[in-house]
């Protein structure tokens, strides 16, 4: 239920909504293994038909129209170490090559780290990379952080480079790539606007649209803002008195935050995670996130929508909620224990329409297709046919120069990733260069095929 999982299945299916577009949604396949050390509340799928009967379930009771995408699966596994889903395999094959248009890779990095199979560019006319995470300042927070980030940095670029058209950053929190531009493509799920009219319905009818305090929800490990949020309540207890914050999240920190918490003089209390359109939220007026490894962070979107007044950090990753008059920035810690109080005792500002529309889904595909340029009609490019250097133009000259030399990077990635022990010294999970018979059966995937050996006796 992380925004990486949810804001790719709202995309597909309010590109479906005018009924333009084909669109096929692709997602992770998990083991049932797998499934149990990723999915909340011990829920488990025992088949793909399954877990698309809960994704469509899922996204039909949150728009007001049946979506027409379709579903594939592509075989994947957890890695642990890394806290991540990876693929298996070459996934370009989920797609077959007679409706192969556009890719949009959500996480292109992600996907394509250990990516052996064909090139993507060769595959799709077009392929967008949406970069979803601030995988750099995650690593820098591990051991060895820095010279980690570095290497990462690098292998982000390159892999973005090679098998990508165009990215969308979408924030400036994110690492500068190669053909990069940036803008929030995301939107809210509509019930958080539906609650936001309710709330303005009742400020302007002079009721209390408010009854609770302020509240902080997200995936609760340390990186996602509860370490810097602890703090700053431990540093000035003294100023916060009679502040009660209260905390939802699940996550493998979640006894550590909550050990913090009770620590406290102030009345901070810990909740499991649950879902931010739960009607247990509507009556809290402040949202506080004090995360900078966010790259635009779903919960502050999704509060704002709901009329609440948002406290959070002056970084890149919050420039986008900036125009909104509920949302107040700090730069220090003096001043979130302002904004804090002021906006405790504040009413928040009521949304308008053009507010709420920038917030939707409808003003998020409308950026999307902008920014990756899909909107352009599609124009057939100069094929170069095979002639002497010599006769060809020299802007024609440049670009076969560079397709070489992208070629070439290619072959070297397609090299590495190929090796099993080349792929392990980087941290992906170990026999995932083919789906494993587990994932095949799963699947309906035809078992790879293994290389027979071949002998020679010389006598």
């Amino acid at each position: 239920m992380t925004g990486t999982a949810i804001n790719p299945l709202f995309r597909a299916a309010y590109l479906t909504k005018d009924g333009d577009r084909e669109v096929t949604l692709v997602i992770p396949w998990l083991s049932l293994r797998d499934q149990e050390l990723v999915y909340p509340n011990k829920i488990v799928f025992g088949s793909p038909l399954e877990l698309e009967a809960y994704v469509r379930r899922w996204i039909e009771e949150r728009i007001s129209f049946r979506p027409s995408f379709s579903i594939k699966f592509y075989p994947a596994k957890f890695s642990k170490e890394l806290r991540s889903i990876l693929p298996v395999g070459d996934i370009t094959e989920c797609i077959p090559d007679e409706v192969a248009d556009v890719a949009v890779l959500e996480e292109p990095e992600h996907l394509n780290w250990y990516h052996h199979g064909r090139k993507w560019k060769n595959k799709f006319r077009r392929v967008i990379g949406v970069v979803h995470t601030n995988y750099i300042a995650y690593v820098k927070r591990e051991k060895n952080g820095q010279a980690i980030a570095c290497f990462m940095k690098y292998m982000n670029t390159w892999v973005t480079r090679i098998y990508c058209h165009k990215i969308i950053r979408l924030s400036g929190a994110t690492q500068d790539l190669p053909r990069s531009v940036v803008c929030n493509v995301h939107g809210v799920n509509p019930k958080f606007l539906e609650v936001g009219k309710l709330k303005l319905k009742q400020l302007r009818n002079g009721e209390i649209a408010f009854t609770k305090g302020a509240y902080y929800i997200g995936k609760m490990v340390w990186s996602k803002g509860y370490r810097e949020l602890l703090d700053l309540l431990s540093k000035y207890q003294s100023k916060l008195v009679g502040l009660e914050v209260d905390l939802y999240g699940s996550g493998e920190d979640s006894d550590e935050v909550r050990k913090s918490a009770e620590l406290l003089s102030l009345a901070v209390k810990v909740h499991p995670g649950r879902d931010h359109a739960d009607p247990l939220f509507h009556d809290y007026k402040v949202f506080i996130n004090p995360s900078t490894t966010d790259v635009v962070c779903t919960t502050t979107a999704e509060a704002l929508a709901m009329g609440k007044i948002v406290i959070c950090a002056n970084h890149p990753s919050n420039e986008f909620f900036k125009q909104f008059p509920n949302c107040r920035t700090y730069d220090s810690g003096e001043e979130f224990v302002q904004l804090t109080l002021d906006a405790l005792a504040e009413q928040p500002a009521p949304l308008t329409d053009m507010q709420s529309h920038d917030l939707s889904w409808e003003a998020a595909t409308e950026r999307f297709m902008e920014a990756a340029e899909l909107n352009l009609p599609i124009s057939a490019e100069p094929r170069i046919h095979q002639t002497s250097k010599a006769s060809l133009p020299a802007f024609m000259r440049t670009r076969k120069l560079k397709q070489s030399l992208e070629d070439a990077s290619v072959y070297l990635h397609q090299a590495l990733s190929g090796l099993e022990v080349t792929r392990r010294a980087f941290g992906a999970v170990p026999k995932t260069l083919q789906p494993d018979e587990q994932l095949c059966n799963d699947l309906g995937l035809a078992p790879a095929k293994k290389k027979r050996l071949k002998l020679k006796l010389m006598t």
